[in-house]
């Protein structure tokens, strides 16, 4: 995964409360298993119409909201299951932040653990954005190291994260490269068992 530290870019808005993994990523299309390819079906019922075009109602088919980066929805997204696909079809898409209210807990923990930044914000600080994004995207400016969102309009919020994912985003790691960096200490330990059972 590559680091992020600050994120620029278009933030588009889906008003929607209590979207589960099941609308994120139809099950339908849990068969692959590669973790990439799968932004093509997010929301996938609701990005198309039955005959397979695109349902020109849908938030994120409005032309102006293309190449988007950050997702604002509404609380307790990514509820129900607690497939890992969800972000993967969110990341492929392009989105790296999703800002809402609240998120399922499982889900929040999926979006860390593959590169995606969860952030919860105060009800009406979720409510400004999502009315803001109403009718166009907005610019909006994530700064992770000091863990604040702004827009151009003198808007500005504070947010939390642990300091544990806040270093794995920030430097791009997964928990298999943590794991990795303590190779010596893992290596010194095993061969110290070794010794034990030995004696």
């Amino acid at each position: 995964m590559s680091g992020v530290n600050l994120l620029e870019g278009k933030a588009v808005g889906l008003n929607r409360a209590n979207v589960d993994t099941d609308q994120i990523i139809p099950k339908q299309f849990l068969k692959r298993i590669e973790k990439t390819g799968f932004g093509q079906y997010l929301f996938f019922d609701w990005r198309y119409l039955p005959n397979g075009d695109l349902n020109p109602d849908f938030e994120l088919n409005a032309p102006q909201n293309a190449g988007a980066e950050i997702l604002i929805a509404n609380e307790n997204f990514g509820c129900g299951s607690s497939r890992e696909h969800a972000p993967w079809s969110l990341l492929d898409y392009g989105f790296k932040a999703v800002i809402a209210p609240s998120f399922a807990d499982i889900f929040h923990q999926n979006c860390l653990k593959n590169g995606i930044l969860p952030i919860a914000l105060k009800p009406e600080e979720v409510d400004y954005l999502l009315e803001k994004t109403k009718d166009q995207p907005i610019n909006l400016s994530i700064s992770l190291e000091a863990q604040t969102i702004e827009d151009q309009e003198g808007f500005k919020a504070q947010f939390s994260i642990h300091p544990y994912w806040k270093n794995l985003l920030m430097n791009g790691w997964d928990e298999i490269e943590i794991t990795i960096q303590l190779d010596d200490e893992i290596r010194k330990f095993e061969e110290k068992e070794e010794l034990f059972k030995i004696s």
